[in-house]
């Protein structure tokens, strides 16, 4: 269904191509996941299979990208749209109506479909993923999980056979990503769909996936997930997990691992895994952050309802909960920017925001500009940005246009640009999207710095093993209020949908990164 046929791709203004010599297929009814550092070509990729690359972004191609036998240099992004169809992360920002319904018609009507087909397709669609309830539904009003069902259900009512998806799972909360996964294997075992996804959140997708592909350094290759991740960098904790014990077949699930780790608990048992810390404890001060009784509502809708909540210099706590919980509104609410309509905050000095849209804060022509706007706007010497953001994603060039970067090099750019002033207090909004593991390892390493260095650090996310591996406390909120907040062993363990792999394998021991199971065994 999809063939790269020796293609090499190179951007207009790059001296070396993103992708050389790339030679793989991938056959009708699977789904493929696309793997790779941040940077590495994954969306370029992606982008070659409806055509966006290059009709839209220039640059030179070399060799053949064919989609149901069709060359996509000979057929524009328009000509595929009836096989292709794209859903990108933020599904929203592609809305072009108001309402589900007329979200499902409208790829047909600019498609020129018969009215009776037409309907057939949107009920069909409707059915397939489950979205009966949301049809007279505005499509603002949806959940994330909502709006990438209705992206899926809109391409797929079009007509599309190939489903190509960019990081569909990185602002969702863990049930609705579960959610939108599922959808994804019933159209892939059910309808033969194929499936295209790139996704750096590996312990959501690898279980699911029939071939991976792994880009580096240019390269891209075809493998089973078995095959893939025995020797990948790149690997979620249940598969690091399964290399440390030596388990064969390699676990690939939560399941898989269980199934293997009778031994490990046993070896474990006489053990407590509050003797082997996730990461480094710091004196705790009084000062930091202090949160009371804080209330912020949009109309009749209640977003933070009488949340108080204490950010002590030197902690790091992780803001938890479904999307549409209120997290966001709380960490606007304290930026003085967003409103709040009750309640009060105390910080003893500056509050930074790296919002989750880490673009908007992204306005100059070239990566040195933005970091040198940092040093100088925020009274720090010239190269402070620039180390921070070669801790997080090492080797952007600084003549690169930051539209130019990947959604993870733009959220590091940026949160190297905020970090620079050294604030007191520091607020992170899903700082996680677009990173790959070693990223979130870097990031990790420079909130324990901040932390070490008496600044309060809140963080929402719904990226329960970052939360795992930074967090000294857990708050949890469920439509605005604050419903548990507490150690972050005992939050995550006792919650099914916010336990890391490593809990869910190890359970009911406290147990929750690779990192201390190793140290422990040691």
């Amino acid at each position: 269904m999809i063939e790269f046929s020796h293609v090499t791709f190179r951007h207009a203004t790059a001296g070396s191509p993103v992708l050389r010599d790339v030679d793989l297929t991938v056959p009708e009814g699977q789904l493929a996941l696309v793997t790779g550092p941040t940077g590495s070509g994954k969306s370029t990729l992606l982008g070659l299979v409806n055509g966006h690359v290059p009709h839209f972004t220039g640059g030179e191609l070399a060799g053949h990208v064919r989609v149901d036998g069709r060359d996509t240099r000979d057929f524009q992004p328009r000509d595929l749209a009836d096989v292709v169809g794209v859903v990108s992360q933020d599904p929203l920002a592609g809305f072009v109506t108001d309402t589900v319904e007329q979200e499902l018609a409208f790829g047909m009507e600019q498609l020129g479909t018969p009215p009776a087909t037409m309907r057939t397709r949107v009920e069909d669609a409707i059915d397939l993923l489950s979205i009966a309830g949301l049809r007279g539904r505005r499509l603002a009003t949806l959940s994330g999980g909502e709006q990438q069902r209705v992206a899926i259900a809109s391409v797929l009512a079009a007509g599309a056979r190939v489903l190509v998806l960019d990081e569909p799972t990185s602002a969702l909360d863990p049930t609705s990503a579960e959610e939108v996964l599922a959808a994804l294997l019933r159209l892939v075992h059910d309808v033969g769909v194929t499936v295209l996804v790139a996704e750096h959140r590996l312990e959501r997708v690898i279980g699911y996936a029939d071939a991976v592909i792994t880009i580096n350094d240019g390269e891209a290759r075809l493998a089973t997930p078995e095959q893939a991740m025995a020797t990948s960098p790149l690997a979620p904790p249940v598969v690091r997990l399964g290399r440390l014990m030596g388990w064969a077949p390699l676990p690939l699930s939560v399941r898989d691992a269980r199934a293997q780790a009778g031994e490990l608990r046993t070896r474990l048992d006489a053990k407590d895994p509050a003797d082997y810390p996730t990461h480094p404890a710091f004196p705790l001060s009084d000062g930091g952050l202090t949160v009371k009784n804080l209330r912020v509502t949009y109309g009749d809708v209640t977003a933070v309802d009488d949340v108080s909540l204490s950010v002590p210099a030197g902690s790091v706590i992780a803001l938890m909960g479904r999307n549409g919980s209120g997290k966001s509104s709380l960490l606007w609410a304290l930026t003085g920017v967003g409103p709040h309509d009750a309640g009060s905050w105390q910080a003893d000095g500056d509050i930074r925001l790296v919002p989750q849209s880490a673009s908007d804060l992204l306005y100059l022509n070239s990566v040195q500009a933005e970091l040198a706007r940092a040093d100088a706007s925020n009274g720090r010497r010239t190269g402070t940005a620039r180390a921070i953001l070669d801790e997080l994603v090492p080797g952007i060039d600084d003549t690169t246009h930051p539209r130019d970067l990947s959604a993870g090099q733009q959220l590091a750019l940026v949160l190297a640009t905020q970090l620079s002033r050294a604030p007191t207090v520091v607020l992170l909004d899903e700082p996680t999207r677009g990173l790959d593991y070693p990223a979130k390892a870097a990031l990790a390493r420079s909130l324990g710095r901040l932390s070490g260095r008496g600044k309060a650090v809140l963080v929402a996310t719904h990226d329960v093993e970052f939360a795992a591996a930074v967090a000294d406390n857990v708050a949890v909120l469920a439509t605005g209020e604050l419903i548990a907040h507490g150690p972050t062993a005992d939050i995550m363990t006792s919650s099914v949908t916010f336990a890391p792999q490593v809990a869910k394998v190890l359970r009911p021991a406290h147990w929750l990164t690779v990192q201390q199971v190793e140290a422990a065994l040691k």
